[in-house]
C-alpha cells in the first residue's frame, strides 16, 4: 500500500472518531475513485503509486471546480459551500502548489529547453512544463503564464 492510500485510510478512521462528516465523506469519495482507477488500470488487485493517487485527486479537486462554478451561475451558494470543504479536505493530500515566481522560473526555463519563440511551440512546453511541475500548478494557470510568454 503506497503511503498516500495508507494516509487516507488513517485519516478516514480519525474523521470516523471526531464524526466529521464533510471529511469522512470526501476520503470515502475519494478511496472509491482512486479504486475506480486502480480497476481500470489493472483489475481488481491493482494498486496505483502516490504520483497516480495525486493525479486522482486533482481530477476530483477539477470535478469540484467546476460544480462549484455551475453552482454559482445557478445561484445555490449553499451547494457551492459544501464543494468548497471538499476542496479543502482533497487540498491536503496534494502537494503545495508553485508560487507565482517559481511558476514564472519553470515557464522561462521550459521556453529556453524548448527554443520556443511562438505560440506553435506551447504545445510542447506544456509537455515540458507538467513533467517538471509534478501537478504542482494547475494546467490553466500553466498555460496562461506561456501563453503570456510566447506572446
Amino acid at each position: 500500500m503506497s503511503d498516500l492510500s495508507q494516509q487516507l485510510t488513517d485519516d478516514m478512521k480519525t474523521a470516523m472518531r471526531e464524526k466529521d462528516k464533510v471529511a469522512l465523506g470526501t476520503i470515502r469519495m475519494l478511496k472509491s475513485a482512486i479504486k475506480n482507477s486502480a480497476i481500470e488500470k489493472g483489475g481488481a488487485d491493482a494498486e496505483l503509486t502516490d504520483a497516480e493517487i495525486s493525479n486522482v485527486i486533482r481530477k476530483e479537486v477539477k470535478k469540484r471546480q467546476d460544480s462549484i462554478e455551475q453552482y454559482e451561475k445557478a445561484e445555490r451558494p449553499e451547494l457551492a459551500e459544501v464543494e468548497k470543504a471538499e476542496i479543502e479536505v482533497l487540498q491536503k493530500y496534494l502537494p503545495a502548489q508553485l508560487t507565482e515566481e517559481e511558476l514564472e522560473k519553470a515557464v522561462d526555463a521550459a521556453i529556453a529547453e524548448v527554443g520556443a519563440t511562438s505560440k506553435k511551440e506551447m504545445g510542447q512546453v506544456m509537455k515540458l512544463l507538467q513533467e517538471t511541475t509534478g501537478g504542482r500548478a494547475d494546467g490553466k494557470a500553466l498555460s496562461k503564464a506561456v501563453m503570456a510568454k510566447l506572446g
